[in-house]
């Protein structure tokens, strides 16, 4: 799919703006370079989460969003022009799904976070829903995790997002693949904290 015209500007102009005030630090951003069908997935704390992937991978990434986005005219035309797939997140909702499995099977980039929606509890990671797994699972596409920790704050000291080793799932049923997604990215959150705290 080609990028849209809105993804490129905001990407060009604002990306490098987000980057300086912001101040993450980013680790092993190397592995986005894998080509082919990729599901680029993490932990959700904040509005923001998705941006730095943005701002850091050269492909274009389609991003699952809350249908609430698309429902109120003041968010839904910035939405639809960066090509965000809506998600009714009250039902199972197979449009979305299919939608995002066409742009797989085309060799595209999805970007989304299993945990459903962002965490605003006391729990260091919230379950993770199966269609990360079932949609990597049908398409062979890659899985690229990711780990944020930080806080989203003027030349942050401490927020930074953190990469994992691509797998695939291949020959694992949805559970254990869906067991295994939840380690790695808790492992690079664990990973970060570690090494703030070893400073």
């Amino acid at each position: 799919m080609k990028t849209p015209l809105l993804y490129k500007i905001g990407k060009t102009i604002l990306g490098p703006i987000f980057m300086w005030y912001y101040n993450p630090k980013v680790i092993n951003k190397e592995v986005l370079n894998t080509e082919g069908p990729v599901l680029i997935v993490g932990n959700h704390k904040h509005l923001y989460d998705q941006c730095m992937t943005i701002v850091v991978c050269k492909r274009f990434i389609k991003y699952m969003a809350k249908k609430e986005y698309f429902d109120s005219w003041k968010t839904r035309w910035f939405f639809k022009s960066v090509g965000c797939i809506p998600v009714n997140r009250s039902i199972k909702d197979n449009n979305a799904t299919s939608l995002a499995l066409e742009h797989l099977n085309n060799g595209g980039a999805i970007g989304l976070f299993p945990e459903g929606t962002r965490n605003k509890t006391d729990k260091f990671l919230l379950d993770f829903k199966y269609g990360t797994v079932s949609m990597a699972s049908k398409t062979r596409a890659t899985i690229i995790p990711f780990g944020i920790t930080g806080d989203y704050k003027f030349r942050s000291k401490n927020l930074t997002i953190r990469y994992g080793k691509p797998f695939k799932v291949g020959s694992m049923d949805l559970e254990e693949a869906n067991k295994k997604l939840y380690n790695e990215v808790k492992k690079l959150m664990e990973q970060n904290l570690k090494e703030e705290k070893n400073k």
